[in-house]
């Protein structure tokens, strides 16, 4: 199984999916847990660069770094794992780059789907967990939690809330664009509520026995 979680800066994702690896690592499925940007070597350092707010990039180069980090991460980390049969749990993919560099930022779609299509040779996840916020109180998380961490990595979370909110709507045409794949779950509440209801989710579309 190939499973992707995504959302807005804040959304909760992070959280959510390293508690799922864990719940199926107790039922005893061997578990691939990994993110994006960051997952393969040389994506830990394209992901300082993608996003810290030390850096300001067109939004073409943005596209193409995080197709060069996606192509690694594909070829390096997920295939394999997958391969030798372990559930892949991925923070970030496709849809991240469709919402964000398409929607956010305004780029062609076509340009867009282009780049994925290189970067990932026909690997599309089985299912896709999108955690819907509200932008405001998302962002708001995203930005706290920041400042609690000293998170250098603010980038995304200094846009404009009308950025943020052209992002999720993006992930709301994906939903309706794919529905079969995407599971819309929301990601309002206490985190063991959330957990629930993605486990709930999970369930429904046959994915967890």
């Amino acid at each position: 199984m190939f499973l992707t979680f995504e959302g807005i800066e804040g959304c909760g994702k992070s959280t959510q999916i390293a508690r799922l690896a864990g719940h199926l690592r107790k039922r005893g499925i061997a578990v691939t847990l990994t993110r994006e940007p960051g997952g393969s070597p040389i994506g830990k350092s394209l992901r300082a660069l993608l996003l810290s707010e030390s850096y300001s990039v067109a939004p073409e180069t943005e596209l193409l770094l995080y197709a060069a980090e996606r192509a690694e991460h594909v070829a390096r980390v997920i295939r394999p794992a997958l391969a030798s049969g372990k559930w892949v749990l991925c923070d970030r993919y496709g849809d991240a780059t469709r919402a964000y560099q398409s929607w956010g930022r305004g780029l062609p779609r076509v340009a867009v789907e282009a780049a994925h299509a290189i970067a990932i040779a026909g690997l599309e996840p089985d299912l896709t967990i999108w955690l819907r916020l509200d932008a405001c109180e998302a962002v708001s998380r995203a930005r706290s939690r920041n400042r609690r961490l000293g998170s250098a990595e603010g980038r995304f979370e200094a846009e404009a809330l009308a950025f943020h909110r052209r992002v999720a709507a993006g992930y709301e045409a994906l939903a309706a664009e794919f529905p079969n794949r995407i599971v819309p779950v929301d990601g309002g509440g206490d985190v063991d509520v959330v957990f629930g209801r993605i486990l709930g989710a999970l369930e429904a579309r046959h994915a967890l026995a």
